[in-house]
């Protein structure tokens, strides 16, 4: 039976004209490369190659038997290279970049996806640097960047919105949203206990700006625990209520272990994005979290 390393090797020589230049390019020994050649001949049945001083040079058979087979071995050849190159990249250690926020969520989705992966968590300014450097491979980002040397494409958005405890009797509240009675409406919630991720309280100032027009609300919170997801799983079992991404609530919600108190419609949506350098050797990785990722933000 044909051997297709005896035809690899017929190739180099044929291209090098030397058994030498053939054993380094294919990083075998000199008398493998003869010893294949011999095979090679004694299958086919002709000589394919004549020594000269410097070398050898291919025979008629061995030109004729070259046009036969260059154009599949060529194309074998570059099936084999894209596999290797595919099996690479699904087993590559991959670094991305993404908020702690948003890592229970997005992030886990990844590891059923990827053998080894190097998280860090940074806010979007931080992992724009850290992937405009190529200090990260990926970073999941709420904020469009536009240069020259990195990749951002949009994989779905997410939205701001008040849960609380179910023990919390909301009909007083939705009165007031169905009156349009904004004052009361700030009044009852500045007089819940409040859970925040940050004693900044970014989240709630912004629901408050686009809500209530306020740059700053008069409220104070309660609890502050740094990880959002965390903040939600320990709301649930207590008493209080917290701005939060739709996304993290999602599954406590169907799962009624929270209510909704406010998805209110003058919140806009935030734009998530998938960011990347411009490197080849990670396009492929770039398209498999892009069509995850697409998937969970549906």
């Amino acid at each position: 039976m044909v051997n297709l390393e005896w035809y690899r090797t017929f190739k180099s020589v044929y291209k090098n004209g030397n058994f030498s230049l053939a054993a380094k390019e294919l990083f075998i020994s000199q008398p493998a490369v003869s010893q294949q050649i011999a095979m090679l001949e004694a299958h086919v049945g002709y000589k394919l190659f004549n020594r000269k001083s410097k070398g050898v040079e291919p025979t008629e058979y061995a030109k004729l038997l070259n046009n036969l087979i260059i154009e599949a071995l060529d194309r074998l050849e570059n099936v084999e290279n894209g596999f290797r190159d595919k099996a690479f990249n699904a087993n590559r250690l991959i670094s991305v970049g993404i908020s702690k926020h948003l890592m229970s969520i997005l992030g886990s989705a990844l590891l059923s996806k990827f053998e080894f992966i190097d998280f860090s968590f940074y806010e979007n300014d931080q992992l724009f640097e850290l992937v405009d450097s190529k200090k990260l491979d990926f970073a999941i980002v709420t904020k469009r960047y536009d240069t020259f040397d990195t990749i951002q494409k949009k994989l779905g958005d997410i939205k701001q919105i008040i849960v609380g405890s179910n023990a919390i009797d909301t009909s007083e509240l939705k009165l007031n949203i169905k009156n349009r009675d904004f004052l009361a409406v700030e009044n009852w919630l500045n007089n819940q206990k409040w859970f925040s991720h940050d004693a900044g309280i970014p989240h709630i100032k912004l629901f408050w700006l686009h809500v209530f027009n306020k740059k700053r609300p008069s409220m104070v919170p309660n609890y502050i625990i740094p990880s959002e997801y965390e903040m939600l799983e320990i709301l649930s079992k207590n008493n209080g209520i917290a701005v939060v991404w739709n996304i993290n609530a999602k599954d406590l919600l169907k799962e009624k272990k929270v209510q909704l108190i406010w998805d209110c419609k003058q919140m806009p949506s935030t734009d998530v994005f998938l960011l990347s350098g411009k490197k080849v050797d990670i396009s492929a990785i770039f398209e498999k979290i892009e069509q995850e990722l697409k998937i969970i933000l549906l």
